[in-house]
């Protein structure tokens, strides 16, 4: 994805351009927005866990099942 910046002098100027490259086939390809709410659309809405919790699909197969035997033990120095 690539960003332009334009100061807006050049954006008045250049309109035209920027609507006719938003739409095609009739279809709109490009969303203006403030910065700040772009900064806001790429912030995560819940985390990752809570969001794998709500999934109303069996997750168990991609995670497995841990095992219910005690750690083993190891020694440190």
């Amino acid at each position: 994805m690539s960003t332009i910046v334009w100061q807006l002098q050049e954006a008045k100027s250049r309109f035209s351009e920027v609507v006719e490259q938003a739409v095609k086939h009739g279809r709109p390809t490009v969303v203006i927005i403030s910065p700040e709410e772009y900064e806001r659309s790429k912030r995560p809405t819940k985390p990752l866990m809570a969001a794998l919790r709500a999934c109303p699909e069996d997750l168990t197969s991609l995670v497995g099942r841990r095992s219910k035997e005690p750690a083993r033990k190891i020694k440190l120095g």
